[in-house]
């Protein structure tokens, strides 16, 4: 009797540059992953906004997809921001207690300040500069994923985001990686991902 062998189902991290769509078509042209991925049966799962860089995972696995995006499963996504002025204490405790976006609060996140700037690729589109508002840069770790999240959190403090790269997804990292490049996971990472939230 003949086994079925179940497809491997590939899953990708990549490191979405600034300005790109996280889909692979757009009826206005812009730019989108089909120039960076040329990998038949993958999908975005879960979404990094246009104006946002980092770690986004692609995947064919239906199930993985799921996990990673249904906010029931409290898979951290943390990220490095840019921020317009420095947060006090009272600011970042707001971010780690929750704050209220459209009537609804937002779970307990993690907030640190940064002593110095994080090591990242210069983006193709500098943020804007202001000569007399400094900035810093926070890391910030959530267990949900409300559009526009992070910016609408920061701004909700008083402290606008200039830049947002996305670090992690659970136990997936950027790593090596450099803007527009993606590698494959390994079945022991697409495994962990599923034993982390």
């Amino acid at each position: 009797m003949a086994m079925t062998v179940r497809p491997v189902l590939r899953t990708l991290a990549f490191y979405k540059p600034y300005d790109v769509l996280p889909c692979f078509t757009d009826p206005d042209g812009r730019p989108t992953l089909s120039g960076y991925i040329d990998v038949p049966g993958v999908y975005a799962a879960g979404r990094l906004d246009r104006d946002s860089e980092g770690l986004l995972l692609l995947t064919a696995d239906g199930t993985l997809a799921h996990h990673i995006t249904d906010p029931r499963h409290l898979l951290p996504k943390t990220y490095l921001v840019q921020v317009e002025r420095v947060p006090d204490a009272t600011a970042l405790e707001r971010l780690r207690t929750g704050v209220v976006l459209g009537g609804t609060l937002t779970r307990p996140a993690q907030a640190r300040l940064l002593a110095e700037p994080p090591h990242l690729p210069d983006r193709p589109v500098p943020i804007r500069f202001r000569k007399q508002v400094p900035t810093a840069w926070l890391e910030l770790t959530l267990r949900e994923g409300m559009n526009r999240q992070v910016r609408r959190m920061t701004a909700a403090v008083g402290h606008p985001t200039l830049r947002l790269v996305r670090i992690a997804i659970g136990p997936i990292t950027l790593g090596d990686l450099h803007p527009g490049q993606w590698r494959d996971l390994t079945k022991q990472e697409v495994a962990d991902i599923f034993h982390s939230a």
